[in-house]
């Protein structure tokens, strides 16, 4: 079988680097329309470290199927035997394609919402308890959602996710340790005036090895603290339905005001934050540092690593970083602040930590662009 050499680079990253995979770790490998070339690459690169591999596959048109024909509790016994999987599993790759990102727009928000309920478990146990590292996959959708021909985004793609992601960790190792010793956060910027506390939360760097490709430090808000207002500036697509210009106002850490840019999608953004009790409130603060992901896509494994962005996420809180949230939605909504998107500044405990996307105190400086692309 003949293999794009980058296939194999990508795959040594993902089972070394971001899973460090050992010998005789059981690692499943979820493939949501993707080459069988890549999974190829994949399987031969987890034998490779001893690691025994297992493939799950998926299409977008039959998952919808599935969706749309569905009723309350058909997806019970489907979890129950995905949990079972899980739990056998030391490690977890997901690489996630898709041919048409709205291919499940038009499923109703009952059955999505009901579908993640169920699924819920599932999605637990693999953050919590698994080795895991979750990409997309190229595609010409992709291409057309960052405005490029299908050569040059591969070329992004393959750039972004086989980054030099070690050289990231000085610097957030220092942003790690500056976070877990704030208490008040207070961000600035268009339309923004946010004040929060992260205070005994803690802190975590990923720099590819959740997620490729990588690059942010979060963290979570103490629940109620949250209070002002977030105007974010990137668009952004949850649960099949598109969002622009979405605007949040917090009082004792909830939303009580949500509008998007139109009446119809100020509905549905609405209809997605009356999903749950916690979804109402943030379950993740988030600041993204990649250099090499500069313009927002309507992919959220791409966006929320933007240069100079953070992300501030309604919903589910991870468990070892959490302020007791739970909701069945975790929605990473970014805002970008380099100075051609208005600017903006991040501080804590009142001294200024980055301004207009570049960070300020000599110890975060090597996360800035240049350090990072080695300049």
């Amino acid at each position: 079988m003949l293999i794009d050499p980058r296939f194999h680079d990508l795959a040594k990253g993902l089972t070394g680097f971001s899973t460090k995979l050992k010998r005789g770790e059981k690692v499943l490998i979820d493939a949501f329309d993707v080459p069988d070339e890549m999974v190829v690459a994949l399987v031969r690169a987890a034998r490779s470290r001893g690691a025994i591999p297992y493939v799950n596959f998926n299409h977008a048109r039959v998952s919808r199927e599935l969706l749309m024909g569905s009723k309350a509790g058909d997806f019970d016994s489907h979890a129950a035997v995905e949990l079972k999987r899980m739990q056998n599993m030391d490690a977890y790759v997901a690489l996630r394609g898709s041919g048409n990102i709205f291919e499940t727009s038009d499923v109703p928000a009952a059955k999505v919402q009901a579908f993640a309920k169920s699924m819920k478990p599932v999605l637990n146990h693999r953050v919590n308890k698994t080795k895991w590292v979750v990409l997309r996959w190229p595609s010409t959708a992709m291409a057309q959602q960052a405005g490029m021909s299908t050569e040059a985004f591969e070329d992004f793609y393959f750039r972004v996710c086989t980054l030099d992601y070690a050289r990231m960790i000085p610097g957030m190792r220092a942003l790690q340790r500056l976070m877990e010793k704030t208490d008040q956060v207070h961000i600035k910027g268009p339309g923004t005036d946010l004040r929060f506390s992260i205070k005994g939360i803690g802190a975590c760097p990923c720099g590819g090895d959740r997620n490729i490709p990588d690059g942010e430090v979060f963290s979570c808000p103490v629940k109620t603290s949250v209070e002002g207002v977030i105007q974010y500036n990137a668009p952004t697509v949850y649960l099949g339905s598109s969002f622009d210009n979405i605007r949040l106002e917090f009082s004792e850490g909830k939303v009580v005001k949500a509008t998007a840019d139109s009446p119809k999608a100020t509905k549905r953004l609405n209809q997605i934050l009356d999903s749950d009790a916690g979804a109402r409130y943030i379950g993740e603060f988030a600041i993204g540092f990649n250099p090499h992901v500069l313009e927002p896509m309507r992919d959220i494994l791409f966006d929320e690593k933007i240069a100079g962005s953070f992300h501030f996420t309604p919903g589910q809180a991870y468990a070892e970083y959490s302020n007791g949230n739970n909701s069945q939605v975790h929605w990473d909504m970014v805002c970008i602040q380099r100075p051609e998107y208005g600017g903006g500044e991040i501080w804590f405990d009142g001294k200024l930590v980055r301004k207009d996307g570049l960070f300020v105190p000599k110890s975060l400086q090597k996360l800035n662009p240049d350090y990072l692309l080695g300049k």
